[in-house]
């Protein structure tokens, strides 16, 4: 089912590689505007947080939420900005996703509105697969604290 014919699927459908990367791309230009705004991206990472909180602790993609919230944080703080400026728009349009109750599969739906939102991140980390292995490779170079799923990123390198 393409999402061009709807904008939400219902919990029996589902939600394929390319639906999820259309949402991803959707999100972009939101992304470049929050990026210029101090006050929005923060409100990002405060939202984030409290989505990441109940999200179930399983090895999905979604274990990788905090890993690209962190780039993004590094990047606009000036600590890490050895990142091409289309990786930081994928990345904070991700998190935008993620973190809005109503996408494809509505988050009200138990489980399964977990299923988009790891789709669209997982989508989100074939694009900046390289990026985001070299953020982690930077993170534990600089004795920074990894976060349990980064090493299955650079293992998969």
């Amino acid at each position: 089912m393409s999402t061009q014919e709807t904008n939400v699927i219902n919990e029996n459908e589902f939600v394929t590689e390319e639906d999820a990367l259309i949402q991803l791309k959707k999100g972009y230009e939101n992304a470049e505007t929050i990026l210029k705004d101090e006050d929005k991206l923060e409100e990002l990472f405060q939202r984030l947080e409290e989505k990441l909180k109940e999200i179930p602790a399983v090895g999905t993609s979604l274990a990788h939420v905090a890993t690209i919230g962190s780039m993004v944080k590094s990047y606009v703080s000036k600590e890490y900005d050895k990142i091409p400026i289309g990786t930081i728009v994928a990345a904070i349009s991700a998190l935008v996703y993620v973190i809005s109750p109503i996408d494809l599969i509505p988050d009200f739906i138990p489980f399964a509105g977990l299923i988009d939102d790891a789709m669209v991140i997982t989508a989100c980390l074939k694009l900046i697969d390289s990026d985001i292995t070299e953020y982690i490779k930077w993170r534990k170079e600089n004795g920074k604290e990894l976060f349990p799923s980064d090493e299955e990123l650079i293992q998969e390198d």
